[in-house]
């Protein structure tokens, strides 16, 4: 099991990466009050990252949650 998902692990960042490269246009970003131009390809990582960010965040959060939820009352 851990083989497949290494394979779909590196499937994604092909695919991730292909996609990046293929998307070099300028675009224009609203975020808030802010706006301004970036490359697609800038956007579309800075997006990546923010969504890897935020799994890794979930995990950790979810991890925690799991070992506070093993300990023993009587302990405290």
């Amino acid at each position: 099991m851990r083989i497949v998902k290494q394979i779909a692990l590196v499937v994604l960042g092909v695919v991730l990466a292909v996609i990046i490269l293929q998307n070099t246009a300028p675009v224009r970003v609203q975020f808030l009050w802010m706006s301004g131009q970036m490359a697609t390809v800038l956007l579309l990582f800075l997006t990546a990252v923010g969504g890897f960010a935020m799994g890794v965040i979930v995990a950790l959060l979810l991890k925690g949650r799991a070992h506070s939820s093993h300990r023993d009352p009587d302990s405290l």
